[in-house]
């Protein structure tokens, strides 16, 4: 019967508007339409499908901002799908697209999953090589195995989206914690950088490097003292890859000299991002700041640090020891495995217990020194 059959059709639409088929998805509907004036909405969806058409051609002709190309329920049109996955709602916005809460149907799992818009930021001669490598490293991270590393369940692309689907972790960036109006507890902060600096060792023997650590990749559940590190995959596209703005992906702050020359890097560019982090956290600011990215790169490159314990005196020695060592210009100078910041850091903590018996005052609220 003809109604059975504009059904099936209506379905068709409803499911290219989850895979954000925007222009098939309308064309079904105005065949259903020219069949039936009358049948459901039909109307609607091809009104909404071509005003998500006009969108996207507008976003893409002006260059400004992340696209959110997936339409949401609250628009009225059915909830996407990226592959199996069904995305519920936005949890925020990356350095290279946006992160969606989703859920995977076969097996009733929540995930988080990674969004990324190639075309947008490469160009197109250059988006097989990225896209291959991509897929590459991240099915390499999807082999990383370590509790203070998030699972990686999929990664795929869908026309113009890469995505990454992930295990859904709670807790907070560490970034909320780089603030000196929010500082943790210094044995709290070595606890983290001890469990992300082991994580690193774990990853660095599969060989597979980060490139990317900084606090906002550092994911802090404080109930459980978990702190898990994000983006490994994503961050295989900052190793001085280009925008078509030309804008360096990445965080250039937290990039060791090397990387930031260009040159192939290995574990130890991220000892150098790990004792940047480490500085953050202590301290609320970074060891090398500057109003220009030219002069920022200068500084990595070219000059020392300010000493932590100028900035916060409680800090123990050691520790500045540590962060000096990661933040050693030359590779060779610094920290060699991860695994030996981690043990260091546990010696320091001992430390700190420690004077605590002799100082219950030794570890309190930050005392910064501007």
């Amino acid at each position: 019967p003809k109604e059975v059959v504009l059904d099936q059709l209506y379905h068709l639409g409803l499911d290219f508007e989850g895979k954000r088929q925007f222009s098939r998805a309308s064309d079904v509907f105005r065949y259903i339409q020219a069949h039936n004036p009358d049948f459901k909405d039909t109307a609607e969806r091809i009104e909404r499908n071509n005003r998500r058409i006009n969108a996207l051609a507008f976003n893409a002709r002006s260059g400004g901002g992340f696209d959110r190309t997936l339409i949401l329920s609250g628009e009225g049109v059915q909830k996407p799908k990226l592959g199996r996955y069904r995305i519920d709602k936005e949890l925020g916005q990356g350095e290279m697209g946006v992160v969606y809460l989703g859920h995977d149907p076969r097996i009733g799992r929540t995930v988080a999953i990674k969004t990324m818009t190639f075309t947008k930021e490469f160009d197109e001669e250059e988006l097989p090589k990225i896209k291959k490598r991509f897929l590459r490293e991240a099915e390499a991270a999807g082999r990383l195995n370590h509790p203070h590393i998030v699972t990686i369940y999929d990664v795929g692309e869908e026309q113009d989206l890469a995505y990454i689907a992930m295990d859904y972790l709670s807790g907070t960036a560490m970034s909320e914690y780089a603030r000196p109006d929010n500082l943790l507890p210094l044995e709290e902060v070595f606890r983290v950088i001890i469990q992300v600096a082991a994580a690193l060792e774990s990853a660095h023997k599969q060989r597979v490097v980060h490139r990317d650590i900084k606090p906002a990749n550092i994911i802090y559940d404080r109930d459980a003292g978990m702190a898990t590190v994000t983006d490994f995959g994503v961050a295989s596209l900052t190793d001085v890859s280009k925008t078509k703005s030309g804008m360096i992906l990445g965080t250039p702050a937290f990039m060791s000299p090397e990387h930031l020359a260009g040159e192939r890097i290995d574990g130890r560019s991220d000892i150098f991002s790990v004792g940047v982090t480490l500085y953050q956290l202590l301290i609320g600011r970074l060891p090398f700041e500057a109003e220009t990215l030219p002069s920022l790169i200068y500084k990595i490159t070219n000059e020392k640090h300010l000493d932590v314990r100028e900035l916060r005196p409680e800090i123990p020695p050691c520790i500045s020891q540590i962060i000096d060592r990661c933040l050693m210009k030359k590779p060779d100078d610094r920290f060699q495995k991860a695994g030996l910041v981690a043990s260091s850091l546990m010696r320091c903590t001992q430390i700190i217990v420690a004077s605590k018996i002799s100082d219950p005052n030794f570890v309190g609220n930050p005392k910064l020194v501007n």
